[in-house]
This record gives C-alpha cells, structure tokens and sequence, in this order.
C-alpha cells in the first residue's frame, strides 16, 4: 500500500485543542520510529473515528518531541486492520467485534490471522438503525425487501450489520436490497429518499447522523434492536452488549434499545515498546483536550482501558496499564 499523506485533521482542531509548543518531553531522544511520522487510519470523515483521530494526531503532534501525526479517512475498522498490518499506517481505530475476527483469521479475514496488537480500550459505539418514518419500519423484519446501506465495504459496521440481519432471520444479501455506502454517501441518500435505512456503528453524536436527524424533525427515526443482543452473543461471544441510545443524543422523541460494542486502538507489534507506551500515555495526559474536540473523549475510562481481549495489548501499552 502507499502510504497517504493528507492534511491534518481540519484547522479547528488547532483552536480547540491550543497551539504551541508543550513542555513534555517523556518521549526521550531515541531515534524516532518510521521517520517520525505517524498516519492514524480512522474512519468516514462525517464520523466520531475521524474527529477524535484528528485530536489525538493534534496532541502527538505536540506532546511527543520527533513525531508528527495526522489523521487520515479511511472505510474504517475493516480497511484498518490490513493498513496497520503493512505498515500504511502506525495506528488503526477499529470496533472490537472486527478485530477479534482479524487476530483469529474469520470473516473478511479468512486469508489469514492478522497480527496487531492494543494500545487502549476506548469508548463504545452504539449501533444505529435509522430508517425514514415513511418506510414503515418499525422492527427489522420490515427491513425485508427494503432499500438498506449497511455501510462503507470491509467497515465494522458491514460487519456488525450482517450479523444483525442474520440474527433477525434476514438473508444479509438477498433479504434486503443491500448497498455499500459511507456515511456522507448514506445520509445523502435517506435525504432524497433513494434509501429506506441504514446501518451505522459510532459513538454518540455521530456527526453526519446528527446532521440529518436534526436537520428535518420527524422525518427519520431509530430502530429498536437490543432484543438481539441474546442471539448476536451466542453466534459470536460476549462482545456485544444493550445500552439505550439516549433520547438527548439527536434531541428525538424517545429513547432507543440498542446494541454497543467496544472500539479499541491497535498497533502493528514491531512498533517500539517505548513509543507504544508515550501514545498510551499521552491518550489520557491529554484526555481533558480530546473531550473538547467531541464528546465521546469523555467516555475513555482508564479503569478498563486495559481490557482489549481477545486482542492482546501492546507490551508497552500494558507496560503504562499496569502503572509501570
């Protein structure tokens, strides 16, 4: 793969996060790992994996002398496994359910197990079902035959989509009228009424969720799934979990039953123990920062932060976790 080098993040990271030069200097003077450079692959640009990706490149950036970070769009935890793999890029966003697929060589990685390793636990996604209010949908066997985006190709949320049809007794092909579109391309798609629903898995708000749910009142709404936590969780082990999905999140009328499943930051594992345990660090130095370029920094607890299986955490990851 060649390896991307685009903007960081958009400039109002820069203003929410504070500028200049920081007086941290823990990283030591050891030659620095890939140049100093440092590609987060992290996800849709409408979504959380891109906006706390670009704080986080923002706060390596300033807090670990010899390195300089950005953030980079990608389709996500699917696409980026492979890419921390190769080398493309130093640190990957991905759910958990995904990765556990990858280290153990299933689903879209049957070609083999991929090997990464965890820095950190972080905030959960919350799986969204969002349909037109117009579609007449109300549970998911009124997905049959519908129009339905089940997210960008090799995402975590194709992935966790294709489980939920299957759990709800739907043929993830042939059930409904599948596409595969990113988020900005889905929310495009609901607003001319071309589709009937989508699938998104992020933390809360997503952006581009936010943007059209607010953006006309009444003319979308959330669908109830955590009914199949019970069947997702024997099909596939104890990584899902319920959780509502706050009314206060997207100002709609009710709160919604869903489904979460832990996100998780991996690594390639030749990547030095030393700088595995600076970006460790540095995630919860600066957590306060991350908070401000959205909410869900807030949701990264450092009690369970260490707690990534079946994905083993980086020696210098558990190095920090352990308090050494």
């Amino acid at each position: 793969m060649t390896r991307r080098r685009t903007v960081l993040a958009a400039p109002f990271l820069v203003a929410l996060l504070g500028g200049g030069c920081s007086e941290d200097r823990s990283a030591g003077d050891d030659d620095a790992w890939h140049g100093g450079r440092i590609f987060l692959a992290t996800g849709n640009t409408t979504g959380v994996y891109y906006q706390l990706g670009g704080g986080y490149a923002d706060i390596i950036s300033r807090h670990l002398p010899g390195y300089e970070a950005r953030a980079e769009p990608t389709g996500a935890s699917g696409d980026n496994i492979p890419r921390v793999v190769s080398g493309d890029m130093e640190i990957g966003f991905s759910s958990a359910d995904t990765a556990a697929d990858a280290i153990a060589g299933r689903g879209a990685f049957q070609a083999g197990p991929q090997q990464v390793q965890a820095l950190a636990r972080i905030y959960s996604d919350y799986i969204q079902v969002v349909v037109r209010s117009d579609a007449e949908i109300e549970t998911m066997d009124d997905l049959r035959g519908k129009r339905v985006s089940t997210g960008s190709p090799r995402s975590g949320t194709d992935a966790i989509a294709t489980r939920l049809l299957t759990a709800a007794g739907l043929h993830p092909e042939h059930g409904v009228e599948r596409e595969r579109f990113s988020l900005p391309e889905t929310v495009k798609r609901m607003r001319s009424g071309t589709l009937d629903a989508f699938f998104f898995s992020g933390g809360l708000p997503t952006p581009g969720i936010a943007d059209l749910v607010t953006g006309a009142p009444d003319t979308f709404a959330f669908l109830p799934i955590a009914n199949l936590v019970g069947a997702l969780t024997s099909a596939h082990g104890p990584v899902y979990t319920s959780a509502v999905l706050p009314r206060a999140a997207y100002g709609t009328r009710r709160d919604v039953p869903t489904v979460t499943v832990p996100n998780l930051l991996l690594v390639n594992p030749a990547m030095p123990e030393k700088l595995a345990y600076d970006l460790t660090r540095l995630l919860f130095a600066h957590q306060t920062e991350l908070a401000r370029v959205h909410p869900e920094g807030r949701n990264i607890d450092r009690t369970t932060a260490g707690d990534t299986e079946p994905i083993p955490l980086h020696p210098g990851a558990a190095r920090f976790h352990r308090g050494g």
